[in-house]
């Protein structure tokens, strides 16, 4: 009987928490895309120069980035930013780690593997219930 109140109980803050969830991925990724491109607010490559405008791969995975966290962090079609997320973030992978070795432990892929499912998670689950895409339905 307690087992079924807690699991009622986490129920109804899921929405609120899926929203905190979406909140610090967006923050986070964003963070990564304006790191990538301005090299702020830290340089994670120092003496590696900021990608020029329009080269491939840098500036256009820092743009997506950028515009996808910002898209999710505040929840505004969230399902779409963050399918194109998932996909960069896959790309990202195969194209950057996975010739290093197999495992993303070996290969340094692990943050690319972890922001790729927890986007894929957004693309089924929306934004929850402080978002703008909530606030749309309204």
């Amino acid at each position: 009987m307690a087992q079924l109140d807690i699991e009622s109980r986490l129920d109804t803050v899921a929405p609120l928490v899926l929203s905190v969830f979406r909140i610090v991925l967006g923050f986070l990724f964003a963070l990564h895309g304006a790191t990538t491109l301005f090299k702020w607010p830290v340089d994670t490559a120092p003496g590696m120069a900021a990608p020029a405008f329009g080269s491939f791969p840098g500036w256009y995975a820092g743009a997506i980035e950028l515009i996808v966290g910002i898209l999710i962090f505040t929840g505004l079609a969230t399902r779409i930013a963050a399918f194109i997320g998932s996909g960069e973030m896959a790309f990202a992978y195969f194209m950057e780690h996975q010739p290093h070795g197999l495992l993303p432990i070996a290969n340094g892929g692990e943050p690319a593997v972890l922001y790729c499912f927890a986007l894929f998670l957004l693309v089924f689950t929306g934004g929850g219930a402080l978002s703008l895409d909530a606030l749309r339905k309204r």
